[in-house]
């Protein structure tokens, strides 16, 4: 019996050992135009699951989207990394960073084509539930995210980290789908709380599902570890803050394992 007992355990723990998450670069295009993701997925969960896009910072599509997609693959969701700029282009410069992002927000019709091809390409992948779909945004990528939950895109969860909460074409009544979390840093300069206030009115306007979360003394970045050197190296007011960040991916998992919950059937059924 007690090597019997023994048996199990170790075949059970080492299935356990095998099972990791699997991340690979993908391809994905846009009226002819080529995208470049990175999809991160548990292989050892069976069947379907909730998917996750993660939207980067203004930086472009680069290892720090990459690794936030691996945190959601380890929570159970199939998450990807997606490419707002084109053929995974990436900055070096603020100045390179501030001209592929504000490209991108000038024309909003090619950020949600670009947007949308990746959501279509993350609901075609086996492991994904189609109907059961979240979006994280970092800095730039916050922004895109929320202003793709103000134009309707069937999403049932949209967060934003340290993204620009203002807008040209607030959220209107009826067309939000998602529920909508915010998380800033009190001491951001790039979102001052005048731009908070503004959104938290805009979402009540337009009787959005939404909180909003400041953190005390967080400058922007904040969920970003590189935040304090890529900071001192361009002269920019940024800093990583392990409380905040903490604090936030907790409150994202709870929010998210709340919206994919499964409705609870009636005994009738």
């Amino acid at each position: 019996m007690n090597k019997f007992i023994f048996t199990a355990i170790f075949l059970f723990l080492s299935s356990g050992v095998q099972a990791m998450v699997q991340g690979k670069e993908v391809t994905y295009s846009n009226n002819g135009e080529t995208l470049k993701g990175y999809l991160a997925y548990d292989d050892a969960i069976k069947g379907k699951r909730p998917g996750v896009l993660v939207v980067h910072e203004w930086w472009g599509h680069n290892e720090y989207a990459r690794k936030r997609a691996r945190m959601l693959a380890e929570l159970g969701y199939t998450a990807l990394a997606l490419d707002m700029y084109g053929d995974g282009k990436q900055a070096h410069h603020p100045d390179e960073a501030g001209k592929f992002a504000g490209e991108v927000a000038k024309n909003l019709p090619l950020a949600k084509a670009r947007f949308d091809a990746a959501l279509e390409f993350l609901r075609r992948q086996v492991s994904v539930d189609p109907g059961n779909i979240a979006a994280l945004g970092y800095c730039f990528g916050g922004s895109v995210a929320l202003q793709m939950a103000r134009l309707g895109e069937d999403l049932k969860v949209v967060a934003s980290y340290h993204g620009g909460l203002a807008t040209q074409t607030p959220a209107q009544p009826g067309m939000v789908k998602a529920k909508v979390i915010s998380f800033t840093g009190e001491d951001d300069p790039m979102i001052p709380p005048e731009q908070v206030a503004a959104f938290r009115e805009e979402m009540e306007k337009a009787e959005v599902s939404y909180k909003t979360v400041v953190f005390p003394g967080a400058k922007h970045s904040f969920t970003n570890p590189a935040a304090d050197e890529i900071g001192r190296k361009f002269n920019l007011p940024l800093a990583y803050n392990v409380v905040a960040d903490k604090a936030s991916w907790e409150e994202t998992k709870k929010v998210l394992a709340e919206a994919f919950r499964p409705e609870k059937k009636s005994k009738a059924q």
